[in-house]
């Protein structure tokens, strides 16, 4: 028992857990425009994501105990380069307009956690985009809303329209709502000067404000061009699964409760649309 758990520690600290949500996120975008399974485009955003949060997530640890690091960093920081040459693999095989377009999405995470701001724009002394005040939640999911929504379609040649655009709010809203859990668990321990939205105004208006962006989540698919009965279905379920998580959610929760049951979403999401097709 003790292996499988630190195996299981292993897949959510590797971040290979969000990696497989962004990817299932970035594969629900082709089943809903129709397109074929891209390999390319998706294990490039797979490996991407592993690397990229694992930079986020690390690069301080590793800047300040290079010479000490405990072994399941070494192991992770390991893992994180096998996975950055995968993604260099990958990256050769694009599009041209999509690593222009990834470009912009790759700076935005570099500055989220290298330090580069003024000291007079901050809360404390990191110097990084995450240490804006309220930014925290809103450039996650920017980020995440255009690589899982418009990086496959651009790599796929597919006109930006109004449904892209739906799909792409749509998908901004739900990561806002998946981070509202990660929000409330940690203000016991996030400085009050971040701002996040639970210590703004509070557990409960938090809660409520999670399930009227999950209504716009939901009935901005009525806006779009061709509305499937099949799909809409799909969406009805993640709609109520995520409701009732964000409303079980609290700041003592387990451990797993975000990291693994929260971010679990869009994969669920992904098995619902393939066994419905």
């Amino acid at each position: 028992m003790s292996v499988l758990k630190k195996l299981f520690d292993f897949y959510l600290n590797s971040s290979i857990h969000v990696a497989l949500a962004v990817y299932a996120l970035s594969w629900i975008t082709l089943i809903e425009f129709d397109l074929k399974y891209d390999e390319v485009i998706l294990y490039f955003i797979f490996y991407a994501t592993i690397t990229g949060y694992n930079f986020v997530k690390y690069f301080g640890l590793a800047k300040f105990h290079h010479r000490s690091l405990a072994t399941w960093l070494k192991i992770i920081q390991v893992f994180s380069l096998l996975c950055f040459l995968l993604l260099c693999y990958y990256a050769i095989r694009l599009e041209t307009i999509t690593l222009v377009y990834l470009a912009g999405f790759g700076l935005v995470t570099f500055f989220y956690a290298i330090p580069f701001l003024p000291r007079n724009l901050l809360i404390d002394s990191n110097q990084n985009l995450r240490s804006i005040s309220g930014l925290k939640i809103y450039v996650i999911a920017l980020v995440w809303s255009g690589v899982t929504v418009c990086i496959p379609l651009i790599n796929n040649r597919y006109t930006i329209d109004l449904d892209v655009l739906s799909s792409a709010i749509q998908r901004f809203i739900l990561v806002i709502v998946l981070m509202l859990p990660f929000e409330i668990r940690d203000m016991r321990y996030d400085s009050v000067k971040l701002s996040t939205i639970p210590q703004r105004i509070g557990v409960k208006q938090t809660k409520i404000i999670g399930v009227l962006l999950l209504l716009v989540f939901f009935f901005l698919e009525y806006f779009k061009n061709i509305v499937d009965a099949e799909r809409l279905i799909c969406l009805l379920i993640v709609t109520v699964t995520t409701v009732i998580l964000l409303l079980f959610s609290k700041e003592n929760q387990n451990k797993y409760y975000s990291a693994f049951w929260v971010e679990s979403i869009p994969i669920w999401w992904l098995v619902l649309l393939l066994l419905f097709s």
